[in-house]
């Protein structure tokens, strides 16, 4: 009878802390998203008041802890847009693109990057790409193939 009552009570303690890790685990889980949707709605905020640099310290804080967030990489990309960084421009639209190949933004903004990269091949293929995802963007489609056409051989030569 004591050897039984040991084993359940064994049993029990093992109960016990593992009741006890998974506690833990979901509230450090939760404070940790929450963390991190504070960094992202933060740093949208700041980016939105043009303080660019302190927005950029919050996305980079949000991908620390949450670093499939796509969100935060496309304002990252939109931050080195604007500092006139175009590798961590492309890095950070290639990042979100790995995440969602679906994002129309990343996708207008890369075609639009490669166009000024004059990457005529790639940002034909980005074009096409987005005419096959586009939600928001379709609207758009017009302008960067008439950017496109600007740096086809022909109408380069008609251009100088």
């Amino acid at each position: 009878m004591i050897q039984k009552y040991k084993i359940v009570n064994n049993f029990l303690k093992g109960m016990k802390k593992s009741i006890f890790l998974f506690i833990i685990y979901f509230l450090l889980t939760e404070s940790i998203f929450a963390l991190s949707s504070k960094y992202f709605d933060s740093g949208k905020k700041l980016f939105e008041k043009k303080k660019y640099e302190k927005s950029r310290i919050l996305f980079e804080r949000d991908i620390v802890f949450n670093p499939k967030n796509e969100n935060s990489y496309l304002y990252l990309a939109k931050i080195f847009k604007i500092n006139e960084d175009e590798i961590s421009q492309e890095l950070n639209l290639n990042t979100v693109l790995l995440l969602n190949p679906k994002n129309d933004e990343a996708v207008y903004l890369l075609a639009l990057l490669k166009i000024k990269q004059s990457n005529y091949n790639e940002a034909k293929k980005l074009i096409e790409n987005l005419e096959s995802v586009c939600k928001n963007f379709c609207l758009k489609i017009d302008e960067v193939k008439t950017q496109l056409a600007k740096l086809t051989p022909e109408n380069g030569k008609n251009n100088n």
